[in-house]
């Protein structure tokens, strides 16, 4: 039974992360037209989304591992959020397209460190079988999060037009999430059975059937940015693109927390099972480019996407492992996706540049309904 004191830690969490995502998402959604005008074009793009995924990977594996077996988590997750948000100010110095690679190589780096510690503090601050709405409510903040950040962007570029004072701005909020994470208490940590970092440790064949089929999926799951390229490839013009982001995490904020709460009560690989089709459909879409209205209403379901899959997969992890191997299963988890999301990125931005955006996102769809089969046949402690 967790102590009363460390249920906090579940609100702290999710205050932190909506701060920190309206720093970032402040950022993210002009990063694609901002490129353009560094003379970057979508090979680029997919190199610098690749390269920053494939060090988080690294990242999240290790942190993983330490999760299980340093004396404290708190510092490995405080160490996360400040080595990112001291970096995002250095996009406004931006003048060549690698120095916004040298950001999202910082910013994913530091995710790496505090994700898979952050979870396994999460998951210790409740009972086991309310996972999946803590982690649903975690996601809905950072939503939240996400959708006041394209806001105060499109204010911000609706009044001075310059994407630099969008970055500027963005590390007021970043202040804020790293003296809010401050607050979190201990969980504190047990003696684990891994006794070397190569183990596997006691991780069941549940575990790794639901990995392998999250990883079929995650190699058709590029880089977000794809689909705002996408979206401008369309017609829909780039100052437009921050309210892109504030349609899919509008409805990524309604619904996660819902989506974790009915995690808890029926059956997990069913619902992500779900999303993973909501994913297929939205990419389907966006590759048949219909109306500027359809690729809008494409934009809320891929904000359904993220909410039946984001917490619920977190939660499955929860499932189907023992308690003091969670570090290393959330690392181990996190570090396979994205490599597997890695990959993802440097194809869509090769087929792109030699084929257009049309085939990589069929691409996507196809290998999203092959993981949504798979997920079907995994069970579920519900």
């Amino acid at each position: 039974m967790p102590a009363p004191e460390t249920r906090r830690n579940v609100y702290i969490f999710g205050f932190t992360s909506l701060c920190n995502d309206v720093a970032s998402e402040m950022a993210y959604w002009i990063l694609p037209a901002f490129l353009i005008t560094l003379g970057a074009g979508p090979a680029a793009l997919g190199l610098i989304e690749g390269i920053a995924e494939s060090v988080a990977s690294l990242g999240k594996f290790f942190s993983g591992y330490l999760a299980d077996k340093v004396p404290r988590r708190k510092p490995l997750v405080i160490s996360g959020y400040v080595l990112s948000n001291s970096f995002k100010p250095v996009l406004a110095l931006s003048t060549q397209w690698w120095h916004v690679l040298l950001v999202r190589f910082a910013d994913r780096t530091a995710k790496g460190i505090r994700s898979a510690p952050r979870d396994v503090m999460l998951a210790e601050s409740v009972e086991k079988e309310k996972a999946g709405s803590a982690f649903g409510l975690l996601q809905s903040m950072d939503s939240a999060g996400a959708v006041i950040g394209p806001l105060l962007a499109l204010l911000i570029m609706a009044r001075t037009g310059n994407m630099r004072t969008v970055f500027w701005m963005a590390s007021i909020p970043g202040v804020i999430a790293i003296l809010t994470v401050l607050a979190v208490r201990e969980t504190g940590v047990r003696k684990t059975a891994v006794k070397s970092f190569w183990q596997p440790g006691n991780l069941s064949p549940r575990f790794w059937y639901m990995l392998s089929a999250v990883m079929v999926f995650s190699l058709g799951n590029s880089s977000d940015a794809f689909l705002i390229l996408r979206a401008q490839e369309s017609g829909i013009a780039a100052k437009y693109a921050p309210l892109l982001g504030f349609v899919f995490n509008v409805t990524y904020t309604l619904s996660a927390w819902p989506a974790g709460w009915l995690s808890d009560r029926r059956s997990k690989p069913l619902i992500a099972a779900l999303g993973y089709l909501v994913f297929a459909a939205t990419y389907t879409a966006f590759a048949a480019t219909p109306s500027h209205a359809v690729l809008w209403v494409m934009m809320a379901f891929y904000g359904l996407y993220y909410s039946l899959t984001a917490p619920v997969l977190r939660a499955m992890v929860v499932e189907t492992v023992p308690q003091d191997s969670r570090g290393r299963a959330f690392g181990i988890f996190y570090f396979s996706t994205s490599v597997a999301a890695l990959l993802s990125s440097l194809i869509t931005g090769e087929l792109w540049k030699h084929y257009g955006g049309v085939l990589p996102f069929y691409l996507s769809a196809g290998l999203a309904v092959m993981g949504a089969g798979m997920l079907l046949f995994a069970r579920s402690d519900n």
